[in-house]
Formats: C-alpha cells, structure tokens, sequence
C-alpha cells in the first residue's frame, strides 16, 4: 500500500509553517509525550532519543498509508542543554548566558511509516549572539514570552532580528525543523511513493 498521508505530531506553529511551505500535505496528531531524557546523552543524541521517542508513542496507530514526521529542537551551550524556560526568570538566565556567545542548536527528526520503517537524524546550526544588555533581554522575554521555546529564543522573533551576528547552518533548523533534510530524507525512505504523498496536494 503507499503512503500517502503524512501526519506532524507537533504543536509548533513555526515547524507546521515550515511543512505548509515546503509544499507538504499534512494533518496534524498529537498526544502527550514525556520528554525526559537518559542523563549519559549529549547534543545531537538528545534531539534525536526525544524525536523517536516522540514517534514511537504512535507506533500502534499509524495506517500502512500513514507516515509521521516527530521533531525535537534543542539548544546547548558547551555540554549543557537548554530546553524550555519553566518562567520568565529562567528565560532572563538563559538568554544572560547566550548573550555575547557561540551556541549549537541541534534538531533532531523522526521519520516512521505504518509498515514500521523508521529512520532518525538530526541536524547541527551554530548560532552567535552579540553581547545584550540585561535590559534588552527583558525586554525581550517580557513582549515575546519565549516559554515555549528551547533556549528561550526564537530566530525569527524580534532577539534574532538584533541580537544574532552570525548563523552557520540551515536557519531553518533554528526555527524548529531542518526542512532540507526532511525533503530529501522522506525522499529517500518512501522512494515511489513519495510522488504518491506530493501528489494529495
């Protein structure tokens, strides 16, 4: 059977953006997930157990039809990680220890059909931030409330716009979703069928 539907488990707003423009056809399933993580894991395999762990907690529901895309973004500076703030003092603190340098924001994906292939990646963009004052930075988490995302930033909001100097990577990867490694990865997974998944728009 081919797949045809593909499913985002994601309340984002900017990875559904993203897959809206990338031409995708998608619907959207969500369930709660536990998001904690083995403390041994580092970076990139952080994104990535979370992203399968995502998926695997649809597993036993997806049609032979269906695909669903899982995602996990996550910010780490050195060795720590920084997910989302639990409040606006954890923001401030967050962004206090970004200002002025060298980060890696890794997102890790998930790839799993209803006839059980799967396959997991993550992709790495290095982002610099110029010194901010402790003003500009309340500033910033008192307008935007940036509660809901890792490292307490968002790229595309107002903080990029001034703060960031320099970006090595996809941009989009930043925002929540490496949208050229999904492409070609669902490429590469569903081959024929993914004419058949293009073809539903």
């Amino acid at each position: 059977m081919p797949i045809t539907h593909l499913l985002l488990a994601s309340n984002s707003p900017r990875r559904r953006q993203l897959l809206t423009e990338l031409g995708l056809p998608y619907e959207i399933r969500l369930k709660e997930v536990d998001e904690e993580f083995p403390p041994h894991l580092q970076r990139a395999a952080v994104a990535e157990f979370l992203a399968a762990r995502k998926a695997a907690a649809y597993r036993e529901e997806l049609a032979e039809n269906e695909v669903i895309l899982t995602a996990d973004t996550i910010v780490c500076l050195d060795e720590d990680v920084l997910n989302k703030p639990a409040d606006a003092a954890e923001a401030v603190q967050m962004l206090t220890r970004l200002q002025g340098r060298t980060h890696d924001v890794f997102t890790g994906v998930c790839l799993l059909t209803g006839d059980g292939r799967q396959v997991v990646f993550s992709d790495q963009t290095r982002v610099t931030f110029r010194p901010l004052s402790l003003a500009e930075i309340e500033f910033y988490v008192k307008r935007y409330q940036p509660l809901d995302k890792a490292g307490a930033y968002g790229a595309q909001d107002w903080i990029g716009m001034v703060g960031v100097t320099r970006l090595e990577g996809s941009y989009f990867n930043v925002m929540g979703l490496p949208v050229h490694r999904v492409w070609a990865e669902l490429e590469q997974l569903l081959g024929d069928d993914f004419a058949s998944l293009l073809g539903k728009k």
